[in-house]
């Protein structure tokens, strides 16, 4: 049974319908691909890791980070975040979200890459 349904453009060879889990994840990489502040009439929306990205990873920004993606997750009432891992690799951070779709009581692991060198979000997995 689908109870979300949506479109996107990004990573499809043919297929551009999206639904439920699938949708979120979407919706939430949209949200984290926007500096907060940019959005137009919405100056709350998007993520500060974009402005921290050439901070050192220490606990302070590990602990501003993990805040401003709750907030991000919570954002969504379609989904909880039950684990939240953020690494610091050669060219920026990675964030790994273990989420909850609350309709289904399913989970999935959702991993995004912050480059600092490109400026550019990539979803994995």
């Amino acid at each position: 049974m689908t109870t979300y349904n949506g479109f996107s453009t990004y990573n499809r060879v043919r297929k551009f319908t999206l639904a439920d889990f699938d949708l979120i994840k979407q919706d939430l990489f949209n949200h984290f691909s926007i500096r907060k502040g940019e959005k137009l009439m919405n100056p709350n929306f998007g993520t500060i890791i974009w402005d921290l990205m050439f901070e050192p990873l220490s606990t302070d920004i590990r602990s501003l980070i993990t805040n401003d993606i709750k907030t991000i997750i919570d954002y969504d009432p379609r989904v909880a975040a039950t684990q939240v891992l953020i690494t610091e690799y050669n060219h920026g951070i990675q964030i790994e979200l273990e989420l909850n779709y609350v309709l289904t009581n399913q989970v999935s692991t959702m991993a995004l890459n912050f480059d600092r060198n490109a400026r550019s979000l990539t979803l994995i997995g």
